[in-house]
Parts: structure tokens; sequence; C-alpha cells
């Protein structure tokens, strides 16, 4: 049987190299750095395996491009290494991420998907908004949301 996946709160520093490896190798760790990183209700996870990072996401307070009624909250920087994915790390990560803002009085959770990763966020309940468009370093992405209760 294989061991539970533990996420644990982290500081942002500690997701950057893997978030850099498998989302953005065309920027610097600097450049990772995001607005709202050390803001106290800002929270970052990890699954770890020993020493190093196989599984991270971030979410803070931020509204969406469009009008919202309440709180919202901007989910970055997924990522599971790539020889890690299809066992749960990514999955509960993102239910760490769902409980931090249940427990911060939840509101409107969204993030900008990879289109590969839609089926990913629909499994957790996330309904895609608008039309997909093209970032150019990156590839296709399509804004997604969900609505998380107190």
């Amino acid at each position: 049987m294989a061991d539970p996946i533990v996420v644990e709160r982290v500081d942002a520093a500690v997701t950057r190299p893997l978030r850099q490896r498998v989302l953005r190798p065309h920027e610097t760790l600097a450049q990772l750095t995001l607005p709202g990183d050390d803001e106290p209700d800002s929270g970052h996870f990890a699954v770890f395996e020993g020493d190093e990072v196989v599984a991270t996401g971030s979410v803070r307070r931020e509204p969406p491009p469009w009008p919202v009624d309440g709180p919202a909250w901007r989910l970055r920087g997924m990522a599971t290494a790539e020889d890690r994915r299809r066992r749960g790390m990514g999955g509960s990560v993102l239910a760490a991420v769902i409980a931090h803002v249940r427990g911060h009085g939840g509101g409107l959770l969204w993030c900008n998907a990879r289109l590969p990763a839609v089926p990913f966020y629909r499994r957790s309940g996330f309904e895609t908004r608008g039309d997909s468009w093209e970032d150019p370093q990156i590839g296709p992405h399509i804004v997604m949301e969900l609505t998380v209760d107190r």
C-alpha cells in the first residue's frame, strides 16, 4: 500500500524551483515571485518526497478581471513533477487550496488553466469561463472558476 499523500503549508520560496521547472523554465526564480506571496492569508502548499518538492500550488486573495460580489482568490503555480503525475498529488494540493479558501471565509476561486489541465480542475468542480487564449511562451489557457462555500 502506498504512503498517504501529505500536503504541507510552506513558504512561497519553497514552491519556486518546481514551478520554474514545470511551468516557466524561461523565467528566473526571482521572476516567479508574485504580488501577494507574503500576505498572511496567502497559502502555499507542497508535497515532498524526501527533501524534494514534487507537487505544489499557491492561492492568494486577488479579484478576477470581471466584477464579482464577495471575496475572490486566485490559484497559481499548480505543478506536479512530470514523473509523479497521476498519483493524486496534484489533487491533494488542490484540495488543500480549496480548504484554505474555505477556512478563510470562502469565495470565488479562479485560475488561468492550461488547456490540458481542464479535466483535472473539472474533477474538483471548476467550470470554464469565456474563451481560451494562447500565451506565446506557455501555451493555450482558459479561465476556470469554483465557488467555495464557507
